[in-house]
């Protein structure tokens, strides 16, 4: 009796379903459609589905929370929630090396920002593990980082002298070494910051300028990836990571790497040619009203000397901040996927 006991006892235990998981998830610009085409979607629906219900998932935004965007990997490391994304641009005030995950003008198409991306992932994993105690789950973009000018332009040229929002460190040291002035204004103040003549120009995704209203307060724009793509990081708290078991750690990768991160960057390229289209009239406009901004072609000598200036002043002076031992690593990695070489002293 006692041996039929303890068997009914063990099947009883192989039958209950596993322990189910609650995720504290914190997204990105809940007003952008990085978050409304594919975070929500995933978080809410895609991955408590694919779980079978093992995974209950409360979903909300920094800006929701008003947290400071410097805030959010801090506090992910701090366990204060489980899982947070946002722009790695915000976090280089405690991570300088993260800054050559995304830098200007090195990749100019969805598929060159994948590869720089890519090359990047090993040498990210390690940067937030050590300096945000958290676990990379995917590296997603918001469109290239274009520049909205309410200032009249017809060149890069024309950026000299002028103030300019610029979307992250490395950004901002591009623009002050092409002559313009770097001003920190946060995403949610530029449009007023337009309007007022605080700034001349700023530096955001154009699908997010448009989504934000910022061709209201806009005449020109610049499209080139004078701000890089942006890059999103999607990260765990690396206790919360280690505490599930394997099969739940290799379904949330495996979700999150073909449901959000792989659409996330098969739309990109398409999204920007649609973004720019809604800004200035050219063409069709799938998400809404187009408006009537001045697209500013950049000529292929402006170009040339944008890149040089970034590959001669704007990384050496990055690689002084981070340190030979990731100068090097970027060399080896991301340089080489993009053709590119920083000179270490």
């Amino acid at each position: 009796m006692k041996t039929t006991l303890s068997i009914l006892a063990a099947s009883a235990v192989l039958a209950m379903p596993a322990a189910a998981e609650d995720l504290a998830v914190v997204g990105s610009w809940s007003s952008l459609p990085l978050h409304k085409q594919f975070e929500a979607p995933f978080w809410t629906e895609t991955l408590p589905a694919a779980s079978g219900g093992n995974l209950n998932i409360s979903l909300t935004t920094h800006d929701q929370m008003n947290l400071g965007v410097g805030d959010v990997y801090r506090l992910l490391g701090d366990g204060v929630y489980d899982v947070a994304m946002t722009v790695a641009d915000y976090a280089v005030a405690d991570a300088p090396e993260l800054e050559g995950l995304d830098v200007p003008l090195l990749a100019l198409t969805g598929d060159e920002a994948l590869a720089m991306v890519n090359a990047a992932r090993p040498m990210v994993a390690d940067i937030y593990k050590d300096r945000f105690n958290s676990h990379v789950l995917a590296i997603a973009p918001y469109p290239p980082q274009v520049v909205f000018c309410n200032a009249e332009i017809a060149s890069l040229d024309d950026l000299k002298g002028k103030k300019v929002r610029a979307s992250g460190r490395m950004t901002a040291k591009f623009l002050e070494a092409l002559g313009a002035e770097g001003v920190n204004v946060s995403f949610a103040e530029v449009p007023g910051a337009l309007q007022k003549g605080v700034v001349d120009c700023a530096v955001t995704g154009a699908g997010s300028g448009y989504s934000a209203g910022w061709w209201e307060v806009s005449t020109h724009l610049l499209p080139i990836p004078l701000g890089g793509w942006d890059s999103v990081v999607t990260a765990m708290n690396m206790d919360k990571w280690n505490s599930l078991d394997a099969d739940t750690q290799a379904l949330i990768q495996s979700e999150i790497s073909a449901n959000f991160e792989a659409p996330a960057w098969a739309s990109a390229q398409g999204a920007l040619v649609d973004d720019i289209a809604c800004l200035t009239g050219n063409g069709a406009c799938a998400a809404g009203d187009a408006h009537d901004m001045v697209l500013v072609e950049v000529s292929d000598a402006d170009f040339a000397h944008a890149r040089d200036v970034l590959v001669t002043e704007v990384l050496p002076e990055w690689a002084e901040r981070a340190g030979a031992d990731w100068a090097t690593r970027w060399n080896e990695t991301v340089g080489a996927a993009v053709g590119v070489t920083i000179a270490i002293n």
